[in-house]
């Protein structure tokens, strides 16, 4: 074959191996259960690629309702050593969202194989995309929203609404409560979360208070399929729960699309957004964050 044209499927040959995942980095993964995972994950991602939606965020919300009435698990990523974990069986608010996330990502890129979600995933969870031991998943919602956002994953929507305020947290619930992170137990793990939340002192980021949810104005600025994040009063720790708007129209009320706890499942909540945090009055108030292509 000509010099010329050997080079030239060489290279190509490495471009394309740049996009497939090693056999090393699957080989990383812990699945709930390999063979139903990877076929419900190519399931949604089909079901997913024949519908049109209008924007990223209605991916995410399209997503998220697959999820309905699955059940609540808490505690799904523990165990040693750190790899990617995929349980599509039971999830709780973070793994959820981050579920449907990755769903839509991958969509968006007009893929639909169980490996580009895990690809996905992987740079949703962890900093940098990169799994390198417990600290380097995105325990706070802090700091899992700026490197998603220093990296083009999402955009903080939150400044985009009529009515926002600011709030400051130092944020070191983590090594304060150490004793409820078995994985804090290791001394090298434990220095690498205060270093973390070292970065994390007086922290200022926006959020919409709970009493300004009420307006019509803010009602409207809210986009099917936002995610949610909702602000708690601990003086140290910022985010408490997560979840996804849901409205059927763009005038309607927004309601919350969440794993829930307390009802052990994923539903949508049976109060608009509004009443749903006055009724819970350990939030404060959301943060909205949107995916960004």
């Amino acid at each position: 074959m000509h010099t010329f044209a050997m080079k030239h499927i060489i290279l190509l040959i490495a471009a394309l191996a740049a996009f497939v995942p090693s056999a090393s980095a699957l080989s990383d993964v812990r699945f709930h259960n390999e063979s139903s995972d990877t076929l419900e994950i190519n399931r949604l991602l089909d079901s997913g690629s024949t519908r049109s939606f209008s924007s990223p965020e209605e991916r995410v919300a399209f997503y998220g309702r697959q999820f309905i009435g699955r059940p609540y698990g808490a505690h799904t990523l523990e165990g040693e050593p750190e790899v990617l974990t995929v349980n599509l069986d039971s999830l709780d608010c973070t793994t959820f969202v981050e579920t449907a996330l990755a769903l839509a990502f991958t969509t968006g890129e007009r893929r639909s194989s169980w490996r580009d979600f895990l690809y996905n995933l992987r740079r949703i969870r962890y900093r940098n995309g990169e799994v390198d031991g417990y600290p380097s998943r995105l325990h706070y919602i802090c700091d899992w929203a700026i490197d998603n956002i220093h990296r083009g994953n999402l955009r903080d929507a939150t400044r985009d609404f009529p009515r926002y305020s600011e709030i400051m947290r130092t944020v070191d619930f983590m090594s304060a409560n150490r004793d409820k992170y078995p994985a804090l137990a290791d001394s090298a793990n434990y220095a690498r979360i205060r270093s973390i939340e070292n970065g994390y002192r007086q922290h200022r980021f926006p959020y919409v208070k709970a009493i300004d949810t009420n307006s019509k104005a803010t009602k409207a600025a809210f986009h099917n399929g936002d995610v949610v994040a909702f602000v708690s009063n601990l003086k140290n720790l910022d985010v408490t729960h997560m979840g996804i708007i849901v409205k059927e129209t763009p005038d309607a009320d927004p309601y919350v699309l969440h794993a829930s706890s307390s009802n052990g499942k994923i539903e949508i909540s049976t109060l608009p957004l509004a009443a749903f945090l006055k009724r819970n009055r350990q939030w404060t108030g959301v943060r909205v964050f949107r995916l960004v292509e």
